[in-house]
């Protein structure tokens, strides 16, 4: 009786936290946008796109099956951005981005593929360098648009199973040259669970990419 009693009060704490984390995630999103759109009206504002590559996987204690791990799953990614100067060190970067993420399992010369594709909405404050260095972190809203399974040339659509929200935190460096073009790698830490079910399910990983700022001078 003491071990039930004692499984639903760390269930109810489990959720609790989980339940927090997510607000706490949307708290930094809403606080992001609003200081953009404060500092949009005097500030240097200037769009780009960017295109790359994913190395994407599942991490948390449920993500193995049958003992296999999950490995990466390489996808591309790509959009738009906005970069508002805030002064001359430090820049807000909200963007907007198509991603194909999730993992593969292999075993045997066969293998499984995760595909879970996102909307992302990243909202970034780089530091950027008069060199032309730059590093960058901040949260990531993810909206769930496709979850399928491929494995022997067929496709099973799993994404009933999913959450349709996801929150990550990014953490990146690059380089900018003065023609507007810049080259940049980041690492996504999934945050919230993606599973319907609850199991412990993340997504996140690398990504490396290319950017362009129109009318850019760093």
């Amino acid at each position: 009786m003491y071990k039930y009693v004692e499984l639903d009060t760390l269930n109810i704490t489990l959720t609790f936290i989980h339940t927090q984390t997510i607000k706490f995630m949307k708290k930094i999103i809403f606080l992001s946008v609003f200081t953009a759109a404060v500092f949009i009206g005097q500030a240097q504002v200037k769009f780009g796109i960017k295109a790359g590559v994913n190395f994407s996987t599942l991490s948390g204690d449920d993500a193995k099956i049958e003992n296999l791990s999950p490995k990466f799953r390489i996808g591309i990614a790509g959009g738009g951005l906005v970069n508002i100067g805030l002064n001359e060190m430090f820049s807000l970067q909200p963007e907007l981005l198509y991603s194909m993420e999730g993992c593969t399992y292999k075993q045997s010369g066969e293998k499984a593929t995760y595909k879970t594709d996102y909307v992302n909405i990243p909202v970034l404050i780089q530091y950027n360098n008069p060199s032309g260095f730059y590093a960058e972190t901040g949260p990531q809203i993810g909206f769930l648009t496709s979850a399928k399974i491929g494995y022997n040339g067929n496709s099973v659509d799993i994404k009933d199973g999913f959450k349709t929200i996801n929150f990550s935190w990014g953490l990146g460096a690059g380089y900018k040259l003065s023609n507007g073009l810049g080259i940049g790698a980041r690492y996504n830490l999934g945050i919230t669970k993606i599973a319907d079910s609850g199991a412990n399910i993340k997504v996140g990983g690398f990504h490396v990419g290319l950017s362009y700022i129109f009318g850019s001078d760093k």
